[in-house]
């Protein structure tokens, strides 16, 4: 595969216009800022900039003042930056809000079947009884593995793994191997049947992400590695050519979107470079959508579960969002790290 080819000094200069902006938004204890600072404390990870880690420390701080909001799954996605926070600064404050949230899922958070967490969200009336969103990897199951690895501790460790399978076996489809968005498990149907671009973000990122944590000798890794590996088969030949993924991944006549495709973009380039030919396309159609105040564009809104493919294709995207500068984010700070590895 061809070499990937992107300026190094430019993509750290994009990374900064992306985490400024981000800071000149407003967030809540909530799942907008926790992928929003995931991506900030990916970024410090790839380029080691203090900046980033004292912009994060800020905001958390002024936030603890007031102690945790009620919590739901949606809730505990800060706790990503919450665990770069505390193995930077060493303070114990961070890691009692990490134990307080990893102790919320393992006690509190509503499950069904054999334990698979209820997508919840902060807000009171919407309520989704018995149901699996594959956000809820990212949100919940991903934070779970890395507490665990984080504490040594099994529990938290093992539980995340039963929400990597619980969902992979409600909602990855074994046909075309994309992750559906939600399953009902009352209904026993996966609702509308979408195959949402986000969402197979959610599922193809945090399996890249798992897999740098579990051990290759642990039954998970193959299971994980393969859903992985079976679902990026299917995204790359969905691709469009100008490097992005549509919102509904496999209807061309949704409209492109960011978010998702720079977390799926992400998880192709841990595969080494094998993907290297859809990564390099993934480069420029990302970063032309990176406007010069750092607003990453065409990002698509909050989505619940749509009744139909209509529904996802109204969702607007005119506006900045704290999950599409998060998940880009993410997607640059991979291709830093990528280049890394490369001269390591």
């Amino acid at each position: 595969m061809p070499k990937l080819q992107f300026n190094e000094e430019e993509i750290r200069l994009v990374i900064d216009k992306v985490v400024n902006r981000t800071f000149q938004m407003d967030f809540n204890w909530d799942w907008p800022g926790g992928v929003a600072f995931y991506g900030v404390a990916e970024a410090y990870e790839a380029t080691e900039k203090q900046e980033y880690i004292d912009l994060l420390k800020g905001w958390v701080d002024e936030w603890l003042e007031d102690g945790l909001p009620r919590l739901s799954i949606n809730g505990v996605s800060i706790g990503h930056s919450l665990i770069t926070l505390y193995k930077v600064t060493e303070d114990d404050k961070y890691l009692e809000v990490i134990m307080e949230m990893a102790e919320y899922l393992k006690n509190d958070a509503p499950r069904f079947a054999d334990g698979i967490f209820q997508h919840t969200v902060n807000s009171v009336k919407d309520v989704f009884p018995e149901q699996a969103w594959v956000d809820t990897m990212m949100m919940a199951g991903l934070f779970l593995l890395r507490v665990g690895k984080l504490l040594n501790r099994e529990d938290y460790f093992e539980d995340g793994l039963k929400q990597y399978h619980g969902h992979e076996d409600f909602l990855q489809d074994p046909i075309t191997n994309l992750y559906y968005h939600g399953w009902d498990n009352i209904a026993k149907n996966h609702m509308s049947s979408i195959y949402w671009a986000r969402g197979n973000g959610w599922a193809a990122l945090t399996m890249a992400k798992a897999l740098e944590l579990v051990e290759v000798q642990h039954p998970s890794y193959m299971i994980i590695d393969c859903s992985l590996r079976d679902q990026l088969s299917s995204l790359v030949r969905l691709q469009d050519e100008s490097g992005l993924w549509h919102t509904i991944v496999n209807d061309s006549t949704s409209y492109l979107e960011v978010s998702g495709s720079s977390a799926i973009a992400a998880a192709l380039i841990t595969r080494g470079t094998l993907y290297n030919k859809y990564i390099q396309k993934s480069i420029n159609g990302i970063v032309n959508e990176i406007e010069d105040d750092g607003k990453v564009s065409k990002v698509s809104a909050g989505t619940a579960v749509m009744n139909d493919a209509d529904g996802y294709k109204h969702v607007p995207y005119k506006r900045i969002q704290g999950w599409g500068q998060g998940l880009t984010l993410v997607f640059l700070a991979e291709l830093l790290k990528s280049s890394k590895q490369l001269y390591s």
